[in-house]
């Protein structure tokens, strides 16, 4: 498959993620796939490099189609060169998302603030009333793993393996996580798993309002505990509450949001990469992120 055919069937995944608005120095996805749809023109093939058997081949660098059908502008790319070299160094500069609350140290306040340890959430998640979804659970699902968590990851609501087990992702998701973070050399028992809603919904149905509003606290005293260096949003639930808006996954995935002066990251969940295997490609940037986030020095932009 030479580039053209790469970038168009990479972009075509990309559409299929939900990500209609992306562009590529300066052309949206639509009009870089109608360019990648005429047949090249004779400067497009003077510019293709002669293989050892005289054959021409297209470069693998999507930047290098584009300038060759004369649609990239320069120094749209130098500046991001330039950006990429100031990563080299070691500070990662990255699109800053949306900002949620500020970096205090005390954060939420109210009764949980008396929690003082992740035990202690759990005890109260295992005894709490607040919304009905105690009584048709089997088990509570706090969440779990290293208290003093680098990443914390964050989900919608236990499934019915995790309301059998009172484990937050051990189902067939949850091993696809579990490889997804070792793809990026992370073990569970090295971050903080937990999910918004801490008892299963009925049927896997979506979280309520008022469940949300009764589970949060738990979820934001456990972060505010942890403090860890990043957080990682799981689908669309998760990421929507965190930062307190309605936008599709698209468009807040590659950025670094912030929550609470913690770099957020958004990904897609594990279980509807189950469902679509073409979401894997976009989700290993994603936890790739997360990964330059904890190893690098953050810079806003």
């Amino acid at each position: 498959m030479d580039a053209r055919e790469q970038l168009r069937a990479y972009l075509e995944q990309r559409k299929e993620a939900g990500e209609k608005d992306f562009v590529l120095d300066r052309l949206s996805g639509d009009e870089v796939l109608r360019l990648l749809a005429d047949k090249p023109t004779s400067r497009q093939a003077s510019l293709a490099p002669l293989s050892t058997t005289g054959a021409r081949h297209a470069s693998a660098d999507w930047r290098e189609v584009l300038r060759s059908a004369g649609a990239a502008p320069e120094k749209a790319t130098e500046r991001r060169e330039q950006r990429e070299v100031a990563t080299s160094t070691g500070e990662l500069q990255l699109p800053t998302g949306i900002i949620v609350g500020s970096d205090d140290r005390e954060l939420f306040g109210g009764p949980l603030a008396a929690l003082a340890s992740l035990d202690a959430i759990a005890q109260s998640v295992a005894s709490c009333t607040r919304c009905p979804l105690y009584s048709t659970a089997t088990n509570p699902v706090p969440g779990q793993g290293n208290a003093a968590a680098d990443l914390m990851i964050v989900g919608e609501a236990p499934g019915a393996t995790e309301d059998e087990q009172g484990l937050a992702f051990v189902g067939a998701a949850g091993q696809l996580l579990t490889k997804i973070l070792a793809a990026v050399d992370l073990k569970r028992e090295d971050v903080f798993i937990c999910n918004v809603l801490k008892h299963r919904p009925p049927g896997n149905r979506n979280p309520m309002p008022d469940e949300v509003t009764a589970c949060s606290p738990y979820l934001f005293r456990q972060f505010e505990l942890i403090r860890p260096k990043a957080l990682l949003a799981l689908g669309t639930f998760a990421a929507q509450t965190l930062l307190q808006t309605k936008l599709a996954i698209g468009k807040l995935r590659g950025q670094i949001h912030r929550f609470h002066g913690v770099p957020l990251i958004v990904t897609y969940h594990p279980a509807a990469l189950l469902r679509n295997p073409s979401w894997k490609r976009p989700t290993w940037e994603d936890v790739q992120l997360v990964r330059r986030i904890l190893d690098r020095p953050v810079a806003q932009s």
